[in-house]
């Protein structure tokens, strides 16, 4: 099992580590650095939002300036807060079972979770030592990922990214265990440790002939979903749509919204839809890893090189006109030294 799942991430190119992603491009950045005369520059392209939104700043507070009307249910947990305490606090606003809890600063769908139950959350906060958001779970069948972008000054933005999510699913063959199916599929293999987990009860489970079955419902790459290129579906009503809803979140010019909702086109009309988060300058134009539209690794490269671009420009615009201070490098190297090792706990504590 082993085996297989080495040769498929060495084989398809959508599993390969992040640096092959992005050193590649560092050169460009460099370049762009040196035209804005400062090293850290695109920090200043979300200003409403800490660091841009690198990968330090808080969900619980970056979710708080989504408007209330696509905003999920949220409460912050702070560590060792009493069980007693979390309880009411999901009480009074109304969240209910099951829900969804994941850590405040967070990345890659580490330790992001379904919870049914009371005792399944009281044993979620004591195996994990971190700050956690708990948000209702929005039973919403599908999920996207729309990347936006606006340049201070301009009335109108551009959608570049549209990202159809298919949740991770297993097709029942009458005779088969649930860890077999798992371990023949080409794509469900790799997960198989994480599955196994989250489905202890149920591997030696026989699912009926035809039966298709979600085995993940978390939309994340390192969950398991399958990212489809949606490109097709931008048009002049969804960008529309996206530019009503960018001038209600205050200091926002550049991200993607993860978005669960019921049909695509009442998305475009602004209706029946909640956005999870709000991803800031880390943001991935994520249809590049769609291997089906004959997507390639260079062709990848060069999107993520667009999109360095589209932030380069945010960041000086709003430095130039907006007078948005770059951020002082020392305080930032310290709060990215602290992300390392608050990254490699999030690692350690997901195993």
């Amino acid at each position: 099992m082993k085996t297989k799942t080495f040769l498929t991430k060495l084989t398809k190119w959508e599993y390969w580590p992040t640096y092959m992603f992005y050193v590649p491009i560092i050169p460009y950045y460099l370049y762009r650095a040196i035209r804005a005369r400062h090293l850290v520059f695109y920090l200043a392209t979300n200003p409403g939002i800490k660091y841009s939104g690198n990968g330090t700043e808080s969900k619980y507070k970056t979710i708080l300036l989504i408007p209330e009307k696509h905003r999920p249910k949220t409460v912050f947990v702070k560590t060792g807060e009493p069980i007693n305490v979390v309880q009411r606090k999901i009480e009074n606003e109304g969240i209910s079972f099951p829900l969804i809890a994941k850590p405040d600063v967070g990345f890659r769908g580490f330790l992001v979770q379904k919870i049914d139950d009371f005792e399944s959350l009281k044993n979620y906060l004591e195996k994990y030592d971190v700050d956690i958001i708990i948000q209702e779970f929005i039973d919403y069948k599908n999920e996207c990922g729309i990347l936006y972008s606006r340049v201070p000054g301009e009335a109108h933005g551009a959608i570049t990214s549209v990202t159809l999510k298919k949740f991770l699913s297993i097709t029942g063959d009458g005779t088969s265990k649930l860890s077999e199916l798992i371990l023949n599929d080409s794509r469900a293999c790799v997960y198989y440790d994480y599955l196994k987990a989250i489905h202890k009860e149920h591997m030696n489970s026989v699912l009926e002939k035809d039966h298709e079955e979600i085995i993940s419902v978390i939309g994340n790459h390192a969950r398991g979903t399958q990212f489809i290129n949606g490109n097709h579906l931008i048009d002049e009503t969804l960008v529309t749509m996206l530019d009503a809803l960018n001038k209600q979140i205050e200091g926002w010019f550049y991200g993607r919204l993860d978005i669960k909702y019921d049909t695509f086109e009442k998305v475009r009309k602004g209706e029946d839809f909640k956005i999870l988060e709000i991803n800031g300058i880390i943001a991935e134009p994520t249809h590049i890893y769609d291997p089906t539209t004959g997507a390639t690794y260079f062709g990848a490269l060069r999107s993520l090189k667009k999109h360095w671009g589209i932030i380069s420009k945010i960041a000086v615009a709003n430095h130039t006109k907006n007078k948005v201070e770059y951020p002082k490098i020392l305080p930032y190297l310290k709060d990215i030294a602290w992300l390392r090792t608050y990254s490699k706990k999030l690692k350690r504590l997901n195993k």
